[in-house]
């Protein structure tokens, strides 16, 4: 979720209460290559629940990316990945700068083999998948087990899918019989929980939930909603529901959202992103616009500040400043870290680069 970083003294108390409820695996961290900046969080939640409780995101963008990454993830001690994978024709071509089929299932084959020689368990997932067309996405699914994935992960990115729609799209995958299947659904149209009440209704056997629902385009499926309704709908008793409140509370405030969350279109971080390509092309990733509900987006980010997103801060903000992105920055991230991190847009980040500018320009002429 834009703008939402857990420090590691929340992650470790979360994914204890997480363990303590029955949670599975608990998804910690996202690695894109070398240095994670979430390494620490990686750390911290295997110290506190052990590494084969835990599962670590790793970005899929080319082979050499991927490499890198899973070398990153070993270094670690990732015993479990979850790859990222654009499977959808438009996602692929703006991620991958190819929207071709078969390009996608070479590179997950690639990812999928490459993590299995580490010795890793393998979910990989379909990154708007819920959209992607069907014989597409089974020759993708079966590709991928074919590679030796352990678990596909569907995820409803763009959340466009009704209960019944998500059935009729889950149980061609599960009816291969070739491996496990998981839902990940977002809360846009406030179906999320029901969406994946019906992916297991029609046989998938893992759900992606969050505490609270936090997540990105109007939330996830909360796990709180998810647990209790296999609970009271399904008797499913095997969970303890009794930390589920405080889980919530303490989740919610390591997040700065403070005592409430709410999900769906008309929240403010409903169309708020912290990924350039996110706001260069928002609709890939909308179920509806803002305008369409009197909302608006917006470009929320603590510290995964970059050139390029600086850039479309600039933009978004009609900033026009001759300044060197890289310098600036850099000095900006400092800025972060000495202010605690708190949450930036772009106007603030428009306001910071002339401040920066100013700075510059007087020691610059001090040292005249």
């Amino acid at each position: 979720m834009a703008g939402v970083e857990f420090n590691p003294r929340h992650a470790r108390k979360i994914s204890q209460l997480l363990t303590s409820v029955g949670v599975e695996l608990v998804e910690v961290g996202m690695i894109s290559g070398s240095n994670s900046a979430d390494s620490r969080l990686i750390r911290e939640v295997h110290d506190a629940i052990g590494p084969e409780r835990a599962m670590s995101l790793v970005m899929v963008r080319t082979k050499r990316q991927v490499e890198e990454a899973l070398k990153e993830a070993k270094r670690l001690d990732v015993q479990t990945v979850m790859f990222s994978i654009p499977t959808s024709e438009e996602h692929a071509a703006l991620k991958l700068a190819s929207g071709s089929a078969a390009f996608v299932m070479n590179l997950a084959r690639h990812a999928i083999q490459t993590a299995k020689g580490h010795g890793m368990t393998v979910v990989f997932s379909g990154e708007d998948g819920a959209r992607t067309e069907d014989q597409r996405l089974r020759d993708y699914v079966a590709s991928g087990f074919d590679a030796g994935g352990d678990r596909f992960r569907l995820a409803e990115t763009v959340a466009t899918l009704t209960p019944w729609q998500m059935e009729q799209k889950v149980r061609p995958l599960v009816d291969m019989d070739k491996g496990e299947v998981e839902i990940h659904s977002h809360n846009m149209l406030g179906m999320a929980v029901a969406n994946s009440i019906a992916a297991c209704r029609a046989g998938a056997q893992w759900v992606s939930a969050t505490v609270g629902g936090i997540g990105e385009r109007g939330g996830n499926a909360p796990l709180a909603e998810v647990l209790a309704t296999l609970s009271i709908t399904y008797g499913i008793r095997r969970y303890d529901l009794t930390p589920l409140t405080d889980l919530t509370r303490i989740a919610l405030a390591g997040s700065g959202l403070g005592n409430q969350f709410q999900s769906g279109p008309t929240t403010d971080h409903a169309f708020a992103y912290e990924l350039p390509g996110q706001l260069t092309h928002p609709t890939a990733y909308e179920t509806l616009g803002p305008e369409t509900v009197g909302n608006h987006r917006s470009l929320r980010v603590r510290t995964r500040i970059t050139p390029a997103l600086v850039q479309v801060a600039l933009d978004r903000a009609d900033t026009t400043l001759d300044i060197d992105l890289s310098e600036f920055t850099a000095w900006l991230v400092e800025h972060q870290e000495t202010n605690g991190r708190n949450e930036i847009d772009e106007h603030q980040i428009a306001e910071l680069a002339r401040t920066y500018l100013t700075h510059t320009t007087l020691q610059e002429a001090t040292h005249v």
